[in-house]
């Protein structure tokens, strides 16, 4: 009797978790990213981790036992993407990545590019595409090529083929690398099929970056150094020439500007110190990022009105490239520098919004954008059917105020429903751990 209670009961969960996967969210307004503007009264069907059914509220029909979401008076727009993202190294507090991967998702970011790999991190994208953790989706760069970690042009030929047969997404670009080095990695990514992206080394310099079709340029690195800006402004026929140039190689590029103003130190101390998300990360590294700070800040050779003129320059340098077409795809660098993974993404909104893009453009870079970069990958980044079923529940319309980006009624997570309610009480609990330190 004990024994077919058992299998009762596993029947019953096993039902309950294949019934979970059906999700209906109804008579929303439908922000879907294939296209400017909203659709009204539309109904959203989410089975297995993939849209189903998207269209007309009265021509949709809900599947008997889906969890039912009232989207009356709300807006739905896809997950976004962090593209310049960090995952911590699993020799780590395994609380912490767990934070980590979850602050992400706690703001509607669904996927991340992590520009910076580790040992054993593989398993912990395979554990997040399975769902068996609170998770974006990952695609992971392995451990990095600097000037550190590569020697010579042997080493650099081995290091890709390498980190292409472990399985890693990507690979990562730091400074450091010689021109000769820089390009042996680029042959032999091209033989084995594997991108590379991340920074521009100074003794390659970004035309050769272009020229060499390296997948992402992050942080705008290398332009402002191309361009001679810090000693005055940059002219703007400059800014247009280098990001034609840039449009044309058909490079993408993650502008990072918030993080990087913070490594700049443009930002007075007072505002970052008093960030309110700090509290969801630990004590010691807002203390370590407090002592970084300071001591750029209190350098002798530190010279606000250049490292401001720089800054303006970058926005400029991003409005140009808007203009001028150039594939630009959201990131923020987070966890680093004040920038708190997933809270980071509305501090980036606005900092490209005042660089003069505009709303449609800044959430595409982080949807659509992000979709068509890992379209050989997966589909995703538009709410249209097959589609990953990624997706944040909002408010009030983000078209009409960026802002209410912020104002969410709960997120989808390949599928899985995660109301406001639940979201806020799990960032309840990161903080009170992290405030009892």
């Amino acid at each position: 009797m004990k024994t077919l209670f058992h299998i009762v009961f596993l029947l019953i969960i096993c039902w309950q978790t294949i019934r979970a996967q059906e999700v209906a969210i109804e008579h929303v307004n439908l922000i879907p990213m294939n296209r400017d503007g909203v659709l009204k009264d539309q109904t959203v069907v989410v089975k297995d981790g993939r849209i189903t059914e998207a269209g007309p509220a009265a021509k949709v029909k809900v599947p008997v036992g889906a969890v039912k979401v009232d989207g009356r008076g709300k807006f739905l727009m896809p997950g976004m993407g962090e593209m310049h993202g960090h995952i911590p190294p699993p020799s780590g507090p395994a609380a912490f990545i767990h934070d980590v991967l979850f602050l992400y998702v706690a703001n509607g970011i669904t996927t991340v590019r992590g520009m910076l790999g580790h040992p054993g991190q593989l398993d912990l994208r395979e554990k997040a595409k399975r769902g068996e953790i609170d998770s974006p989706t990952l695609y992971l760069a392995g451990p990095s090529f600097s000037g550190t970690t590569v020697k010579s042009v042997e080493e650099a030929e081995q290091r890709v083929r390498q980190q292409k047969a472990e399985g890693w997404d990507l690979l990562k670009i730091h400074p450091g690398l010689t021109k000769a080095q820089y390009d042996a990695v680029a042959r032999t990514a091209r033989q084995v099929n594997i991108p590379f992206a991340g920074h521009v080394p100074a003794d390659v310099g970004v035309l050769h970056a272009l020229e060499l079709r390296q997948q992402t340029i992050d942080h705008l690195d290398g332009y402002i150094e191309y361009l001679g800006g810090g000693a005055s402004e940059i002219p703007q026929e400059k800014l247009v020439e280098v990001a034609r140039r840039t449009r044309e190689a058909g490079v993408w590029v993650v502008p990072t500007m918030v993080v990087w103003d913070t490594i700049l130190g443009v930002h007075e101390p007072a505002v970052i110190y008093a960030f309110p998300e700090l509290k969801y990360l630990p004590r010691d590294l807002i203390a370590q990022w407090k002592k970084t700070y300071d001591t750029r800040r209190s350098a002798p050779q530190f010279d606000l009105a250049r490292v401001k003129r720089i800054s303006e320059d970058r926005k400029r340098l991003l409005k140009a490239m808007d203009t001028e077409k150039v594939r630009i795809i959201f990131g923020t660098d987070a966890p680093q520098q004040y920038s708190v993974p997933g809270f980071s993404m509305h501090r980036e909104i606005k900092a490209m919004a005042d660089a003069g893009m505009k709303p449609y453009d800044i959430l595409r870079s982080g949807t659509a954008s992000v979709g068509e970069y890992f379209k050989d990958a997966d589909r995703f980044g538009t709410l249209t059917v097959g589609s990953r079923a990624d997706a944040i529940l909002l408010e009030a319309n983000p078209l009409d105020n960026l802002a209410n980006v912020s104002r969410r009624a709960g997120v989808l997570v390949r599928g899985r429903w995660m109301p406001e309610s639940a979201i806020q009480s799990r960032l309840a609990e990161i903080a009170k751990r992290n405030a009892g330190q």
